[in-house]
């Protein structure tokens, strides 16, 4: 094959995302012209949401967020393997080149191994890329690794490059301060979780304390005993895969806990919602919007 063939062969290839994350790494590397199809949950950049929809929800709409983790808690203990279902039919005349997936969370996305299935079913194999980001220098490999997949190489350097520089300056910033309040991170209210993966590292790296998650490990469920405990001074709730209107729907619940009102975030009026679906649930390029957002939440006297 020649250079010129091979070259040709890379603008005209045929990309399918299977995550939100993947979706935006893919545009921010100028590749959405390349991308033929995404997940029901792609909505950023609003040139994906016109993309195809080649997955979709096996969840009702309008479960509260107690039946959602009951069944999300059915699903996997069943060994269901996956709460999405994926188009194995549009796959097959999509005939992708690449595929971007992950293996990390099964509730977050079509499971790997579904995905592997559906894959061996096509004539020809596409090249499966495997995210399984935990820490923020995770997810600027996976834009390299991306990058790389897709003949991006370049861009890829760029793009990290200027998202280091944001995360240096709040860094920067925050590295002097004389307090460093103590933040209760939540990734879900019925029941409670803490946060996991990478936001503990954001509200490090924006000039917090999180007692409650476990820096790179999984959000885990938590007693409300233990937020008490924290005393946190801000608490940021970043619902998974909620629009910051639809966790406000659930803040009623955290509300009539014994002992909210008189935690030090609630009297001081910094009880933040904000839009986890956007933001920090997914390890993109907006993670670095995440933590500038956490940033001025934590610390309002320097952002």
């Amino acid at each position: 094959m020649t250079e010129m063939t091979e070259m040709t062969n890379r603008a005209e290839m045929r990309i399918v995302s299977l995550l939100p994350s993947a979706t935006e790494i893919l545009f921010a590397l100028g590749l959405g012209e390349q991308v033929a199809a995404v997940t029901h949950e792609c909505d950023y950049p609003p040139a994906a949401a016109r993309k195809p929809h080649i997955t979709k929800s096996l969840l009702r709409p309008d479960m509260t967020s107690g039946e959602i983790d009951a069944a999300v808690q059915s699903q996997l203990s069943a060994d269901a393997h996956s709460l999405y279902a994926i188009d194995r039919a549009l796959l097959a005349r999509i005939a992708p080149d690449l595929i971007v997936t992950q293996q990390l969370c099964e509730v977050c996305a079509v499971a790997y191994d579904e995905v592997l299935d559906a894959v061996r079913a096509l004539p020809r194999r596409p090249e499966v890329l495997n995210l399984e980001p935990s820490t923020l220098a995770d997810v600027f490999a996976d834009v390299h690794c991306v990058g790389a997949a897709a003949d991006r190489q370049d861009t890829a350097g760029q793009v990290v490059a200027e998202l280091e520089a944001r995360v240096a300056r709040v860094r920067e910033i925050v590295s002097g301060v004389a307090a460093r309040p103590v933040v209760a991170f939540l990734e879900w209210i019925d029941p409670l979780f803490c946060g996991g993966h990478w936001n503990p590292e954001l509200v490090r790296l924006a000039g917090g304390i999180d007692p409650l998650g476990r820096e790179h490990q999984p959000s885990e469920r938590i007693t409300w005993e233990a937020v008490r405990e924290a005393r946190p001074e801000v608490m940021v709730i970043s619902c998974c895969g909620f629009s910051a209107e639809r966790a406000r729907q659930d803040l009623p619940i955290l509300e009539a806990l014994p002992g909210y009102a008189d935690l030090p975030c609630a009297r001081d009026g910094r009880v933040h919602v904000v839009d986890g679906a956007a933001y920090f649930s997914r390890p993109g390029p907006r993670l670095v919007d995440s933590l500038e957002l956490l940033a001025r939440l934590i610390h309002p006297e320097l952002f």
